[in-house]
């Protein structure tokens, strides 16, 4: 294993536990809460991450190993747990992400790859030919996206309550960075 996939395995890992340390037991006004317009709570951030443990970075990564750029990748439905996992509890989904994504490194980790296996390329369905090395790092800076919006979206809620501070609290300034693909 390459240090570049250590390295974002060690970032990936830690993932479930930060989300369990910050969400666990919450009052539902921090959980299920959004910031509006067809902003996502903490229940959905966290199906859709679950989502991408099934259908996204290790199905994409055994796809570029399997076909290279002979097969594009599935597209991916950003939405498509949400009403699968609507009314669950957050520590039911909490529990189903950590063991998900224990399950995904575990399997990364056994395919044992390679400087030669990271620069292999596959064809993601809107951006084009990819590296998997690129598919990795993805996955590590798409954690973190969430992690953020998260952070942000319990933020709006106290947003009124912060008065003259709020011009201070740059989480309470963020509009958010993702793009729909």
């Amino acid at each position: 294993m390459q240090p570049n996939t250590q390295n974002t395995i060690a970032l990936l890992e830690r993932t479930p536990a930060a989300l369990d340390g910050l969400l666990r037991g919450l009052p539902a006004f921090w959980t299920q809460s959004n910031e509006g317009d067809g902003s996502w709570n903490a229940g959905e951030i966290l199906a859709h991450l679950i989502h991408c443990e099934r259908t996204d970075w290790m199905v994409r990564a055994k796809i570029l190993l399997q076909h290279g750029e002979s097969r594009a990748f599935d597209k991916f439905d950003r939405q498509g747990n949400f009403k699968e996992l609507a009314g669950k509890p957050l520590g039911e989904l909490l529990d189903e992400f950590a063991r998900l994504r224990a399950e995904n490194l575990d399997e990364l980790r056994a395919l044992n790859l390679t400087e030669h296996d990271l620069g292999r390329r596959g064809l993601h369905p809107a951006l084009g030919a990819v590296t998997l090395a690129q598919l990795l790092s993805a996955w590590a800076a798409h954690d973190l996206t969430h992690l953020h919006q998260l952070t942000r979206v319990m933020a709006h809620q106290c947003r009124d309550d912060v008065g003259p501070w709020g011009k201070f609290l740059g989480v309470l300034q963020c509009a958010g960075h993702s793009a729909t693909a």
